[in-house]
């Protein structure tokens, strides 16, 4: 996703402003920037997983059209034999392609999904590495709060 887009999913002035106006103008246009806010990034995902469903669906009703089509339902015959075979084999070679290409974007999309995985992994696995580093191990005896103090914040 773009990140140096104006208005993103994500807790940025742009966002923040219109999820305000929406309040004030509409409170469900309000709540609809809330949730863009919060599950924007999950768009893509979603809407991919939305078409391979619904291309299910149709997928049976394709096969049907392929079966008229077999049997020269629907489908306007030139009356040149040749041609309409030359024709059936060229459509079927593109299908087998598209097939072909809809499983390598199948396979650039779980790539994909992989590295980023992999790149918040690294980034979670840097941020505990930072943290650990940055917490101070009390072993000496001396470091205790004074006694009238929280020890939270050393008589600021």
């Amino acid at each position: 996703m773009n990140t140096t887009a104006l208005i993103r999913p994500a807790w940025t002035p742009a966002t923040i402003a219109l999820m305000v106006l929406g309040f004030v103008v509409f409170w469900p246009l309000g709540l609809a920037m809330l949730a863009y806010i919060i599950w924007g990034d999950r768009l893509e995902g979603f809407k991919r997983d939305v078409n391979r469903a619904t291309d299910g669906i149709f997928a049976g009703c394709r096969r049907g059209a392929d079966k008229t089509h077999r049997w020269g339902h629907g489908v306007s015959r030139t009356g040149n034999v040749a041609f309409d075979d030359w024709r059936e084999k060229e459509l079927e070679r593109l299908a087998e392609e598209r097939r072909k290409l809809d499983e390598t974007l199948a396979e650039f999309d779980d790539y994909v999904r992989e590295l980023r995985r992999a790149k918040d992994q690294d980034e979670f696995d840097r941020f505990m590495a930072n943290r650990s580093r940055s917490t101070p191990a009390k072993t000496d005896k001396n470091d205790k709060p004074k006694k009238g103090s929280s020890g939270l914040l050393d008589d600021v």
